[in-house]
């Protein structure tokens, strides 16, 4: 069950018509029936209100998401084993890929205080047993506010920084040691019969993170509070080289053998910017990034992102605003700096979801927001290398008789016609061009868009570089020869005509069992 079809058994429980809980949440019933279907993300502050008005709390319903999807206690059988085949056959190039690649991992003190570090610590053990080097940095928040509150210490924040005096600072000390033993002690575990079973983590930390203070800021001394000013990053890598786990609390250390109290994603960050980390990856407590009808955003760029920020706070009272939690307000702009920093690749992620880190690596789509420098997606000219991609896009096509099959050996020798579309390093998508330089036309042929990607108007950009690669070589107009596919061709402007119309030399190789019809286009 989703946390959609959660809020909705809770809504049918309380007898509640959707156009009422629209109305007692400010939303409209179009809305909220995306929310309940899972076609449309939910922000914390809509969650809040959702929650409010059902008389529930978020992790009760998180829990009934949970329950209806997790197992309790011994995992069931697989009901499809040819299921699990095929996500396994998909996973295994992000396991390639993934192999000795740095990854930093950042969450708040929430995750350890909830209990859910102990799900999370079997995926670092699966990550691990792949190769991929972590370095985990962890938060203390509520630990230190709950400690300070014990000792009847009052909390000063100054623009969402906290003012971190000597008495708080012993508070943040303590915090920081506690959440590090539990963390370790997590790691630590080999029960027999668990996913931890067998596992061999040696965790390391340690003085790695050099600070400076903050000072003073709007007229007041934060104090203990300060700010990144170097990290280790040679001695994390020997730690990294010998196969450990470096786990980093938000405490740095000044030469002077002073301490102060760092923020989560200023230490992230920084670590991930100094060892040039493959990726870096923040548990939330939002799902990820939305727009602003609140709609999750898979990827997007740095710069997208800063558009979006800047949108948010010029429109504070708008619904846009309204639908960007105080998560995405904290972490992207963390993401932001790591992109301008050079990390490659920044993931957003909730922290409520059993295995997300898992989701977010080892599927098409992830599961959150994955923030990046430059698009991921650009069309090229096919290389001979991309000959097996471009059978594994098309061959479930001829299989069906949508296209005409292919063998790799005239593939190979057709191989300067086609252009590819790639995303992240993958071919999702192909296209040839057979030129008749004396009609002034070409052949568009073996269009083909990866099943899983095929939305967001993928189709057209293929199309679009097709035909300005035509009009870049002279010719005034493309044709295809299609079975399946005349409606999309013809929404799109080609229009339908006689094989006479086919260039003569093209005429002679027309199958007339197959019997496709012919369009052509304009340019």
């Amino acid at each position: 069950m989703s946390l959609g079809q959660a809020i909705r058994k809770r809504r049918k429980t309380l007898a509640l018509t959707l156009q009422t809980l629209a109305a007692n949440v400010g939303t409209d019933s179009g809305n909220l029936s995306r929310i309940e279907r899972g076609a449309q993300g939910v922000s914390e502050s809509m969650l809040r209100k959702l929650c409010h008005a059902l008389d529930c709390t978020p992790a009760q319903l998180y829990a009934q998401a949970d329950t209806a999807t997790t197992p309790a206690t011994t995992p069931r059988p697989m009901q499809h084993p040819q299921d699990f085949v095929r996500w396994f056959r998909s996973a295994a190039p992000y396991i390639h890929a993934f192999g000795g690649r740095t990854f930093v991992i950042a969450f708040g003190g929430e995750v350890v205080e909830d209990g859910q570090f102990t799900a999370l610590s079997h995926d670092l053990n699966l990550l691990a047993s792949l190769e991929v080097r972590l370095v985990l940095v962890h938060g203390a928040r509520p630990q230190i506010e709950s400690r300070l509150k014990r000792a009847r210490i009052e909390t000063r924040l100054v623009n969402g920084l906290r003012v971190t005096d000597a008495q708080a600072m012993e508070a943040v000390k303590e915090a920081n040691g506690a959440i590090r033993v539990e963390i370790e002690a997590q790691l630590s575990m080999g029960i027999v019969n668990s996913p931890m079973a067998g596992s061999d983590i040696r965790v390391a930390s340690g003085n790695f993170v050099t600070a400076r203070p903050l000072g003073v800021r709007d007229g007041v001394d934060l104090q203990h509070t300060g700010t990144v000013r170097k990290v280790d990053a040679i001695g994390i890598q020997k730690r990294l080289d010998d196969g450990e786990l470096v786990l980093l609390s938000p405490l740095g250390y000044s030469p002077t053998g002073e301490v102060f109290n760092l923020t989560l994603e200023d230490v992230a960050v920084s670590a991930a910017a100094a060892l040039d980390a493959d990726k870096l990856i923040f548990l939330m407590d939002a799902n990820g990034v939305h727009n602003v009808r609140g709609e999750l955003l898979r990827e997007m760029t740095a710069l997208k992102a800063k558009n979006l920020l800047r949108n948010v706070e010029n429109n504070t009272q708008g619904s846009g605003a309204q639908n960007f939690s105080e998560d995405e307000a904290y972490y992207l702009p963390a993401a932001v700096r790591a992109c301008d920093q050079g990390v490659a690749r920044t993931h957003l992620i909730s922290r409520h979801i059993d295995g997300a880190i898992l989701q977010e690596l080892f599927t098409y789509d992830g599961i959150g927001t994955m923030v990046t420098e430059q698009p991921l997606e650009s069309m090229r000219e096919a290389e001979i290398g991309d000959v097996g991609g471009i059978l594994q896009l098309i061959e479930p096509l001829e299989a069906e008789g949508v296209l005409v099959r292919r063998g790799r050996e005239r593939l190979e020798m057709e191989i300067s016609r086609f252009h590819v579309m790639e995303h992240d390093g993958r071919i999702i998508g192909c296209a040839a061009l057979y030129p008749f330089p004396e009609e002034k036309t070409a052949e568009l042929a073996c269009m083909a868009v990866h099943h899983a990607y095929r939305r967001g108007g993928r189709g057209d950009r293929l199309l679009q570089y097709c035909e300005s690669i035509a009009k870049e070589q002279g010719l005034k107009s493309v044709f295809v020869l299609t079975t399946h596919t005349e409606h999309w061709f013809e929404e799109r402007g080609f229009i339908e005509r006689d094989v006479n119309a086919l260039p003569q030399q093209r005429q002679q190789l027309y199958n007339l069992q197959r019997r496709s019809k012919v369009f052509t286009k304009q340019l």
